[in-house]
């Protein structure tokens, strides 16, 4: 299968040395410079250091020639970029199926990746489309370290298919029905991780963090069905599976957010020293309003919300949320 990756960050690049084992893959990143040096040492210094690119990997910064004859489009850009990104591959590939990567809220109007996406693709010839998801560090999956993702699609027959010709020894990719629950959970993580990564940083121990895990994919999977989602999918590998990764790996950036809020960093220099970009971060705002329209609690996001966005004091949120009242799980 011929597959273009569109976005040659740390994910692009991670799928596009995945994918080379089995398919023809091209790797288009926006900046000319950075992908002639990129194409010319073979190394992507800027997004994955230390990782060597397979010989195969096509690199171009030109999006006609990425997309020439691709049976695959996967978009790998934020989700900011997102709405861009799908215009411009339509417009040039307008047959050709569409796979994101990117995961949270689209900012502007705090909608998940597939309203977007299908929006944009609403027509009787449009092409199949669906998200990539799941427990997932990008370095890990660039050195060839075991991974399970999950498709979820608009069409299951498509996502089985693509599940299919994309899974390969290390890399193993289910299918999935469920784009709400799927997305949902992929956005959520990230907000629960925020709070995780603030009871480490305050040192209040592993019990406290597997407490905050576990009763904040209570109030993901509340939120979710709210929403249409199916209780199940939380948990799964983009539920429960990237909670527990994003919520305790050391290369997680949301939990990285929460340890500096911890610390007593303001909310903008964490982010200017992160220079990454932490969707928990409006994930939190945007979960906060859905919250809300749905009349679901969901007491770790609030404060989570409190801290980020109304000069909370880390410390005293967590452990007034910590010290809630009893009530039955």
């Amino acid at each position: 299968m011929k597959i273009a990756v569109i976005g040659a960050g740390a994910w692009g690049t991670a799928l596009g040395v995945a994918f080379t084992a089995k398919h023809d893959v091209t790797l288009w990143g926006r900046n000319r410079e950075q992908q002639i040096e990129v194409a010319s040492s073979r190394t992507n210094p800027h997004a994955l250091p230390g990782i060597n690119l397979p010989a195969t990997l096509r690199i171009t910064n030109e999006l006609t020639d990425a997309l020439a004859n691709a049976d695959l489009t996967i978009i790998t850009t934020s989700t900011s970029g997102l709405t861009e990104t799908v215009k411009a591959v339509h417009t040039l590939q307008p047959h050709t199926p569409i796979i994101w990567g990117c995961k949270g809220f689209v900012q502007t109007s705090g909608k998940l990746p597939h309203e977007i996406v299908g929006s944009l693709l609403a027509s009787v010839d449009a092409p199949k489309y669906g998200v990539l998801s799941g427990p997932s560090f990008a370095m890990e999956v660039a050195k060839g370290l075991p991974v399970a993702l999950t498709i979820a699609a608009n069409d299951f027959v498509f996502a089985q298919k693509i599940a299919a010709e994309l899974s390969g020894n290390p890399l193993r990719v289910y299918s999935n029905a469920d784009l709400i629950g799927v997305e949902l959970g992929g956005a959520l993580k990230n907000v629960i991780a925020i709070a995780a990564g603030i009871g480490d940083g305050l040192q209040l121990g592993m019990n406290a963090r597997a407490a905050l895990i576990t009763r904040g994919l209570a109030e993901m999977m509340r939120l979710g069905v709210a929403m249409g989602g199916k209780a199940e999918t939380f948990m799964g590998l983009t539920g429960l599976g990237d909670l527990v990764l994003t919520a305790t790996g050391s290369l997680s950036r949301n939990r990285s957010v929460g340890v500096a809020l911890a610390e007593g960093k303001s909310l903008k220099q964490i982010l200017h020293e992160l220079g990454h970009v932490a969707e928990g971060v409006n994930s939190a705002q945007t979960a906060h309003a859905l919250a809300q329209k749905f009349h679901v609690q969901m007491p770790i996001t609030e404060a989570v919300y409190a801290v980020l966005f109304a000069n909370a004091d880390a410390k005293t949120a967590l452990k007034q949320l910590l010290a809630r009242e009893a009530r039955a799980e």
